[in-house]
């Protein structure tokens, strides 16, 4: 475990260090010739509207999806998040190029029932759930836009391919059987996806994107990418009714944003990643979704999805999902180093083999002071027996009300070459339904501690 955060540590330092190098390389060089040029004069700043916006656009990376939009809307895939956003990330500055290094490794222990209530809440362990991402993207003439996305996570090698423990999560599969109590690992590629923007009038974008993976059109921004979720390690129970289509393999999409209203659809590949976290799965296209988001100010950012997803899960070919999701994130900076960051999601699938329709519900926070960030996360989740794999001991099929509420608390305790180490704590009560206490315990306790290696937050 010490030569995993070792290795990391240094791994993201290098790439920090880096960062720091091109930005103050370039700004040396353009303070130096500025200097030069107003040697005899004072610095005014006397160009007209036109020539501000250009020498802008030139100085600072936009969005991967708008050469007039903020490049802190961008959430995952193709989704937004409210431009008063703050971004963890290394910037790296080109003559062409802008580009952006994200990332985040949990280097932690996990124990699911901390109190032994239960029968399945499983073994303690060690793990380092992470992943990193690198976004780069130039323009083209006057009004296009090209950009490459790609992310990785090394979950396989530092998790497993059976995934950590998470009491009550479901979705996808392990050597023939449904992953349940446990959170699948993601792919090695979890995104290789490019996209062309043209500005086709006055705040008016017209964008198509491809990923092999990639993310469609469905869901708010995933987990990983949420600023309210920032924090905590773990994947929500709901992953799998909001936003699990973030990893992909084969998605088109097709946007059209007017001031701050954008409209998308995508077709994809509805099956969900299979076991073998190294490969690139079959593209298939074979199901849609449609999205329409809306900024009503620098902090707020609204979406409500709903998608036709084929044949979602390998231990069920058969099951065809319909998913519907709305969400509102709202994030307000208190001071440059301080804000609160809130996200509230519904989603629900509707199953065309038993015709049920099961709702979830999240509302997660975090509240970051300087250097002390203190989170929580609660979630409403409906499951059936056959979603948690237990058909034989329920043949009715009932359904089971699930509450968790997550608290957790952590602080920057080291910053280097743009780099943070943060140690936390969380523990999560998870509210288990009256017919499951016997296997689950009546409340049962999941408890964690972790050091959390990642950018550190970006001048702007």
């Amino acid at each position: 475990m010490k030569a995993y955060i070792v290795f990391i540590a240094l791994s993201l330092a290098a790439v920090g260090a880096s960062a720091q190098h091109h930005h103050d390389m370039k700004m040396s060089d353009t303070t130096k010739k500025n200097m030069r040029m107003n040697s005899t004069k004072p610095m005014v700043m006397d160009m007209g509207n036109m020539k501000k916006d250009t020498l802008m656009h030139h100085m600072m990376m936009t969005s991967q999806f708008s050469r007039d939009l903020p490049m802190n809307r961008d959430g995952s895939g193709t989704s937004w998040v409210p431009d008063e956003t703050p971004m963890y990330a290394y910037m790296i500055h080109g003559k062409k190029w802008m580009s952006m290094v994200h990332g985040s490794f949990f280097a932690r222990y996990n124990n699911q029932d901390l109190f032994n209530s239960g029968k399945r809440g499983g073994s303690n362990r060690i793990d380092v759930p992470n992943w990193l991402m690198f976004m780069t993207q130039r323009k083209v003439g006057n009004n296009g836009l090209f950009s490459i996305n790609t992310m990785f996570s090394f979950d396989p090698f530092l998790v497993g391919n059976g995934g950590y423990p998470l009491l009550y999560q479901t979705g996808e599969s392990y050597k023939g059987q449904k992953l349940v109590d446990k959170q699948h690992p993601h792919d090695l590629f979890a995104e290789l996806s490019i996209a062309y923007t043209q500005r086709v009038a006055k705040d008016a974008d017209l964008y198509l994107s491809f990923g092999y993976p990639g993310e469609p059109a469905l869901g708010p921004p995933v987990f990983m990418h949420r600023l309210s979720a920032i924090n905590d390690p773990d994947a929500p129970l709901g992953h799998h009714y909001q936003d699990a289509t973030h990893i992909t393999f084969g998605v088109a999409t097709l946007g059209f944003r007017l001031k701050n209203v954008k409209l998308e659809g995508s077709i994809f590949t509805g099956r969900e990643p299979d076991e073998h976290r190294y490969d690139f799965d079959k593209m298939r296209f074979d199901s849609y979704s449609a999205r329409l988001s809306y900024n009503p100010s620098k902090e707020w950012a609204l979406q409500v999805s709903d998608g036709w997803i084929h044949s979602a899960e390998e231990a069920e070919p058969g099951q065809n999902v319909n998913r519907f999701t709305a969400s509102a994130i709202h994030t307000k900076m208190l001071n440059k180093n301080s804000y609160v960051a809130t996200t509230l999601v519904y989603g629900q699938n509707h199953y065309s083999d038993n015709h049920k329709t099961q709702p979830s519900v999240l509302l997660e926070n975090t509240l970051q002071l300087n250097k002390t960030a203190v989170y929580g996360r609660y979630e409403f989740v409906q499951k059936d027996a056959e979603e948690l794999d237990m058909h034989d001991a329920y043949p009715l099929n009932p359904n089971f009300n699930i509450n968790a509420l997550t608290l957790g608390v952590n602080r920057i305790l080291s910053s280097f070459k743009s780099t943070n180490v943060t140690g936390g704590v969380q523990a999560t009560l998870n509210v288990s339904p009256s017919a499951l206490k016997p296997l689950y315990g009546n409340t049962p306790v999941g408890f964690e501690v972790y050091l959390r290696i990642s950018p550190a937050l970006m001048k702007m």
